[in-house]
This record gives C-alpha cells, sequence and structure tokens, in this order.
C-alpha cells in the first residue's frame, strides 16, 4: 500500500488491466452494503485517497489517469478565480446510467477534488451533477479556503 512517502506513479495505470463487470460489482453493490449509508461519503474519500496515492504532478495527468481507470474522458471546460468544472464523458457513463442499480460519481469527485488540492495547493470540494440525456457528468471544484 503506497504512503505519503511512496506515491505510486502513474504508469502503474498503464499495467493494470481488467474487463468485465467485476469493478461495478464491487463499487455498486458490494460497497453500498458494506458502507451502507455511509457509501456515498467512503467513496469521496476512497477517491481522494486514491488521487494521494498516485504521483499526479499535471491536469494532463488527471486526465490520463480519468481514462486508464475506466473512468472516461475528462476536460477541464471552465476556469473561474474560486472554481473549475470539468465535465467527463464515455460510452461507460451511458451503460452505468442505464444499470439497473444505483450509480454515482462520488469516486470520481473526491479524486477531483484531491488532484486539483495537490496541484494547487488550496482546499477545495468537489460536487457531481449527472446530465443523463446527454451523458455526461459535471464536476464543480470549488475552493474552501
Amino acid at each position: 500500500m503506497a504512503n505519503k512517502e511512496t506515491a505510486l506513479s502513474l504508469s502503474l495505470l498503464d499495467e493494470l488491466h481488467t474487463s468485465g463487470a467485476g469493478y461495478d460489482v464491487l463499487r455498486y453493490i458490494s460497497l453500498p452494503n458494506l458502507f451502507g449509508e455511509e457509501s456515498s461519503t467512503m467513496l469521496y474519500f476512497m477517491g481522494k485517497n486514491l488521487a494521494r496515492s498516485l504521483n499526479l504532478s499535471s491536469l494532463d495527468d488527471l486526465y490520463h489517469a480519468a481514462d486508464k481507470l475506466g473512468w472516461g474522458r475528462l476536460e477541464l471546460v471552465k476556469k473561474k478565480r474560486r472554481s473549475l468544472t470539468f465535465n467527463l464523458m464515455a460510452d461507460a457513463i451511458f451503460h452505468r446510467l442505464q444499470a439497473s442499480v444505483d450509480v454515482d460519481f462520488r469516486m470520481e469527485a473526491g479524486f477531483i477534488a484531491e488532484t486539483v488540492q495537490l496541484l494547487e495547493g488550496v482546499d477545495c470540494e468537489c460536487v457531481e451533477k449527472i446530465h443523463p440525456k446527454i451523458h455526461q457528468v459535471e464536476f464543480s471544484v470549488i475552493y474552501t479556503a
């Protein structure tokens, strides 16, 4: 397990590859059963922890990680003084939204929040908004300090 002193190389994501529904079963069935009402919060902090575990040094690294993690194509669409807005798009989002289980994007939100916080050196939080008609998720990163 990585700690603050030994961040994992981003290239590790190129070495790992899993196909199938195993990831989704763990994320949308097993973890919510385990965490109960706290599932959303736990996934958010799991995302933050994952971002701290990887050696991400730029927004390009964030985009690469999102793609390699199977989350989709992430792009910065708006930058304001106290916030950033990202869009996430992928065929996988379409399929996730069509599933008969409740899906969320809290892990992605935590990952994005922590990465921006590490890159910018400013405390921040991230909230997501799902746009099901266009199969897109919008992430708003708000600087809190």
